[in-house]
């Protein structure tokens, strides 16, 4: 028996190891679509490190808020949610590292740095699948389901982020964010801008998709609009100011442009957040 759960060992092994099976699973899932990205494989490589320093440090505060919110399980402290974040991180970079290798994107003769920013990268978005593996792909319990229904203000918005964030990274790095930008005239552009709004509203208050949050009791359309739309959608274009930054979207681009890409990929991104409780 343990110590600590009164449980025999073989099945507290067994708990672990069903709990790698699916942060495995979950990692591979959630970053399929950019495994299998060209450009996903190039920027790794081509990509300013220190702005692939900057993405991965940003990553340990973001999976540790995951942790918090909707992780493997609900933690003691926040050391476990630590813990768990660079369980995460391990099982994303192992995963990683063989779908690459099976791919031949990754091979011995490589120098070491195409190695590892290829692998880096990829374990960005493979990182946030491990961690929301358990609530995906295992059953959820009371208190899991009444910690997210009982989210705060913060928490809503962190989750949204989140969500903005996984959607944004399967489409920022490809040429077409760009491509659309140029080819859209400004009303198109406002126009995109109103959907994206419209479109954020209506999965998260308005047509009742499970898993959605449910208004306040007395609060006001306009309360609801102003404080979590348009404050969910101005943390939406930052972040896709900042993923655009970072896949080197913006280097030698004009303000015009660059608020035009912002706006684009704002609109994948204004989905991802408002549909957060469904995909995380």
């Amino acid at each position: 028996m343990t110590a600590d759960t009164g449980r025999p060992a073989y099945e507290d092994n067994r708990s672990f190891l069903v709990g790698l099976a699916r942060a495995f699973a979950g990692a591979l899932i959630f970053s399929l679509p950019m495994l299998m990205t060209m450009e996903m494989w190039w920027i790794g490589f081509t990509m300013t490190p220190w702005r692939l320093v900057l993405l991965l440090v940003l990553l340990i505060p973001l999976l540790v808020g995951l942790s918090v919110v909707s992780g493997f399980k609900t933690n003691a402290s926040l050391r476990d949610d630590i813990a768990d974040a660079f369980v995460a991180i391990a099982v994303a970079v192992v995963m990683s590292a063989v779908i690459l290798g099976i791919f031949k994107v990754l091979s011995f003769d490589m120098p070491a740095r195409e190695v590892i920013g290829k692998i880096a990268l990829q374990s960005f978005p493979a990182a946030i699948g491990a961690m929301l593996a358990r609530d995906q792909l295992g059953e959820k319990s009371a208190e899991s389901m009444q910690r997210q229904d009982s989210m705060t203000y913060g928490q809503e918005l962190f989750l949204m982020a989140v969500g903005a964030l996984f959607l944004g990274l399967n489409v920022a790095p490809t040429e077409e964010m760009v491509l659309l930008s140029y080819m859209m005239d400004p009303w198109r552009e406002i126009a995109l801008l109103l959907l994206s709004l419209v479109l954020m509203h209506a999965f998260v208050y308005a047509v009742e998709l499970p898993g959605g949050s449910k208004p306040p009791g007395g609060v006001g359309f306009w309360s609801l609009f102003l404080r979590f739309t348009v404050v969910g959608y101005v943390i939406v274009l930052a972040i896709c100011l900042y993923l655009l930054w970072t896949f080197g979207r913006t280097d030698g681009t004009g303000l015009a442009e660059i608020i035009s890409a912002t706006v684009v990929l704002g609109f994948p991104c204004a989905i991802g957040a408002a549909a957060a409780r469904l995909i995380l």
